[in-house]
């Protein structure tokens, strides 16, 4: 799912060999703009050709694909028999896993670029109409829907029964996901195209007005709050966060290791162009992509690069990592797994 976990925190839970190479690609005519997701051996994926993918992780084989009404920006969920994405056309489709046959659909009014989350049998995405929905995972039936005052671009995260939205009518919005009631609304003083990475009692979210916030979204307290005073320059790409640092990239260039206590600045990791893709943490490592066409690896402790990879291509899309293999889209229209390189590689 995106990001990893409910909790959105961009932490993997597989590690990755010390030495990545291309195992395979995929190209079409249109940019992937939205994330992957692995699971069990196969890769799932949507382009802004309008046509949803599921490919072999081992060797790049196409299994199935399904044409959506729309272009696909969202990254998808795969709970159970399903895989769940939304499209541009404000539709959500749920289609079965293994066949890609449609399973049942959802409408809104408004382009969908937010991803599904889910737990306990619920999904909730935003949608450009304004509104954060609530559906079943199993029929797609509305259980609630929560009406804000601007688009929802980011993807909600889900923790201890509450869901966490950021928006794009400058409001961080706390909400009961039993009920869809209203918790509590934490001013931004921006709008938010970000989705908030959640750990424990804090959350941690970009924003338009060029600033990274830590909101306390039990209290609505901020509990800290950073701005370049120098680089004005919005934050788009999502945080990871683990115990101690949180990583975000800005369109500034720049990507940034805070404490996670304090938003003391630990690193910053300069690429040559902006950064919408949001960081991956794998143990030691942080991957993320840059509009410069670079897929860097910088180390998390201190921003030092380790590794990079040249796609020739500007890259929104963030990275996937799971059962030792990474996947990313570029701006071109490829799908790269890296790996391990074996036998049979190509």
């Amino acid at each position: 799912m995106h990001r990893g976990n409910p909790q959105l925190t961009g932490v993997a839970t597989s590690d990755l060999p010390e030495k990545l190479e291309v195992r395979w690609k995929f190209e079409t005519e249109e940019p992937f703009t939205g994330s992957a997701a692995i699971v069990d051996g196969t890769v799932y994926v949507g382009a802004e050709d309008a046509t949803f993918y599921a490919f072999d992780l081992a060797d790049g084989k196409k299994r199935w694909s399904f044409a959506a009404g729309g272009p696909i920006q969202s990254t998808p969920l795969v709970e159970g028999k399903l895989v769940i994405f939304g499209d541009d056309k404000g539709d959500v489709h749920a289609l079965d896993a293994k066949t890609g046959t449609n399973v049942w659909n959802f409408h809104t009014e408004g382009e969908i670029v937010s991803a599904t989350n889910h737990t306990d049998g619920r999904i909730v995405f935003g949608s450009y109409d304004g509104s954060i929905y609530c559906l079943s995972v199993a029929d797609g039936k509305l259980l609630w829907k929560y009406a804000t005052e601007g688009k929802v671009h980011g993807t909600p995260s889900i923790v201890e029964g509450h869901v966490l939205a950021a928006g794009c009518d400058e409001g961080f919005h706390v909400i009961d996901q039993a009920t869809g009631e209203l918790k509590r609304r934490v001013p931004l003083g921006s709008v938010s195209g970000s989705s908030a990475a959640a750990r424990g009692s804090r959350a941690y979210v970009g924003t338009y007005g060029n600033q990274v916030r830590c909101i306390d979204w039990k209290s609505g307290e901020t509990v800290w709050t950073f701005e370049d005073s120098e680089r004005q320059f919005p934050f788009v790409s999502s945080a990871a966060v683990t115990e101690e640092i949180v990583i975000i990239g800005g369109r500034d260039k720049r990507l940034r290791g805070f404490d996670t206590a304090t938003g003391k600045v630990r690193w910053t990791f300069s690429t040559e162009a902006r950064i919408d893709s949001s960081a991956v943490i794998v143990g030691k490592r942080a991957f993320v992509g840059s509009s410069d066409g670079n897929l860097y690896s910088v180390d998390v402790s201190s921003g030092k690069e380790l590794w990079r990879f040249s796609t020739g291509s500007p890259i929104s899309a963030s990275p996937a990592v799971a059962e030792g293999a990474l996947v990313m889209g570029t701006q071109d229209g490829v799908l790269y797994c890296f790996a391990a390189k074996g036998k049979g590689d190509s």
